[in-house]
Formats: C-alpha cells, sequence, structure tokens
C-alpha cells in the first residue's frame, strides 16, 4: 500500500510544545494509536504512513487545537478522549468539554474535564442532590468535587463545606500515632486538604474553618448532625460500613449537596466486614435523585504510569 505524509503547521513554538508532551510522549501515544511516524520540526509536524491512519492521527491533532493553540499542557487522557470522539462522531462534545473550564487554581492552571466520563460526573453532581461516584486512583473523583464545592462556596451558594471521610487505617493504626485526636486524625484528611490549597490561600484556610465555612473531619464527627446549606463530599467511603454511610445520607438537610466518592476495589476494613459504599449504590440504585457515576482506568489523570499501574491489577485481579 502507498505511504502518504501531511504535514501541520504549528503557530509557534510553545504550541509544538504543548503538543508534543514532555519528551515528545503525546507524539508516542498518537504513534502508538495510529501506526503512523511523527516528526515535530520546529513548528512542523510531520505525520507520514497509510492514508488513513494519517488522515485519522491528523483529525485528532486537529481536534487537540483549542488546547494547543494556547500552549496550553495536553495530558494523555485528553488524547485518548480525543480518538474517542473522532471515533464515535463525538468531536462537537468533544470541543464543549474543552472549552468548558469549572475553575482556575492559584497557580493560574485552568480546571475543566478531561474525559467524557468526568464530565458526566460534573453534570451529575450539577443537577442532583446526592451523587455516588466509583473509580480508581487518579480519575479525579475527590479532586473535581473539591473544585465545584470551592467554586460554590465562594460564589455564596452553599454557606459551608464540608470535606469527610473515614478514619481506617491501611496497615498502621490510630493509636500509634501521636498528638490528639486531631492531630491523629489528619493524616486521613490530608488528601482533602490538598485539593482546598489548590484554590484557598492556605492561610485563609484555618479562618474560614473558625468561621465554620470549612470543616475537614472523620466520619464519626457527622453523627446526630443535620448538614443544612452546605456541599458535603464524604471520600474514601468504601472504607465506610453500611451503618456508616447510611448515618452520613440521613445527614442531609435542606439546601444541601451531597458527593460520596470511592474505589470498591480498595477498601481497607476488617477481613470479611462489607464494604458500605458498595452496599448503598446497590440499595439506593432506584431511588429517584440519587446520581450515580463510574469512572474507568482511562479517566486517570495522573502521571501515566498510574494508568498502567491500574491497568495491571485489573488484569491481575480478574
Amino acid at each position: 500500500m502507498t505511504e502518504i505524509s501531511q504535514t501541520i503547521q504549528l503557530p509557534n513554538q510553545a504550541s509544538a510544545i504543548a503538543l508534543a508532551g514532555i519528551g515528545e510522549a503525546n507524539l508516542k501515544l498518537l504513534s502508538r494509536h495510529t501506526g503512523v511516524k511523527l516528526v515535530l520540526r520546529g513548528q512542523d509536524l510531520l505525520i507520514s504512513g497509510q492514508e488513513k491512519p494519517v488522515q485519522r492521527c491528523a483529525k485528532v491533532v486537529d481536534s487537540l487545537k483549542n488546547i494547543w493553540s494556547e500552549a496550553k499542557t495536553i495530558s494523555q487522557p485528553d488524547i485518548l478522549t480525543a480518538f474517542q470522539a473522532i471515533d464515535t462522531g463525538r468531536v462537537d462534545e468533544l470541543q464543549d468539554l474543552q472549552k468548558n473550564v469549572l475553575a482556575r487554581t492559584r497557580r493560574g492552571e485552568l480546571i475543566r474535564a478531561k474525559t467524557f466520563r468526568q464530565r458526566k460526573y460534573i453534570k451529575a453532581i450539577q443537577t442532583h442532590d446526592i451523587t455516588f461516584c466509583v473509580g480508581p486512583a487518579g480519575t479525579g473523583k475527590t479532586f473535581l468535587a473539591a473544585v465545584l464545592a470551592v467554586k460554590a462556596l465562594l460564589n455564596d451558594e452553599y454557606d459551608r463545606l464540608i470535606l469527610t471521610r473515614p478514619a481506617v487505617e491501611a496497615g498502621e493504626k490510630l493509636g500509634f500515632l501521636p498528638g490528639d485526636l486531631q492531630q491523629k486524625v489528619n493524616p486521613f484528611l490530608r488528601p482533602l486538604y490538598d485539593a482546598l490549597y489548590e484554590f484557598i490561600d492556605p492561610e485563609k484556610i484555618p479562618e474560614l474553618m473558625e468561621r465554620g465555612k470549612i470543616e475537614v473531619a472523620p466520619l464519626a464527627y457527622m453523627r446526630g448532625r443535620t448538614l443544612s446549606n452546605a456541599f458535603a463530599i464524604v471520600d474514601e467511603a468504601q472504607n465506610t460500613t453500611p451503618a456508616q454511610l447510611k448515618m452520613v445520607l440521613t445527614r442531609l438537610g435542606f439546601g444541601s449537596k451531597m458527593v460520596v466518592t470511592g474505589d470498591i476495589t480498595q477498601t481497607d476494613l476488617p477481613l470479611n466486614s462489607r464494604s458500605g459504599l458498595e452496599a448503598g449504590m446497590k440499595i439506593l440504585k432506584s431511588v429517584e435523585g440519587i446520581a450515580f457515576c463510574q469512572l474507568s482506568q482511562a479517566d486517570v489523570v495522573r502521571h501515566p504510569l498510574v494508568q498502567r499501574i491500574v491497568a495491571a491489577y485489573e488484569q491481575f485481579e480478574s
């Protein structure tokens, strides 16, 4: 079969760097998925190979123009979502996904959904009072919920932001950790603090916590309360018991929203204990007003190795 070549001229060096990725990782990914050869010469991207694969690769590159034309970082999920859009006729949806910015971090980084499933998850949170989301590490379950929660809090849509997770140990005992109860549970709450730091000056967070605008606490602190006019995020819910999850779900008050996240493959509960997250999703699957979202390894937005690690474990455990 006859080989062809096609050249795509990029507007500037910054765009070329954004498209290529670190160590040309993006070009290598494009090559693996199409079988074409890609060579970047200055601001010119040369694509060569069989006609259909070259055309497919060129379409994917063009579909990412909204990102690389502004020299923004292109991630592996961006590219894989572009392939999915091209192959399923969802290019218009892809353009909307790329342009729909959720928020901007303190460093100026733009936050948006990078996959169609993440986009579905975001819409579910925006349109439901309770949303469940399960998926492996690195898929943005907690981070995207925190983005929406902080944005809503800063826009005065809710009076309080509540971040909670069960203090279940993964190989350590709380009793062996130094300090008082709050100091003991802080390590378990650190991922929630990390999400806050992306959008709020760390120096302002203690003030907001003192005023009751932000609360980061272990799940046990939720018992006996009513969470009104609050945006609550229940993280690592796979480590709740069925009774614990029922308890926190029934804390929901008027004018409130709750997002429950977890990875049912990473339970740290004692052997033979049933996960509240798994049980809750089965019990509540037909309840009107509750959304359920499933993210997968294709939605991993951390280091590319994380996606491969998740895939390897899924294959081993299947």
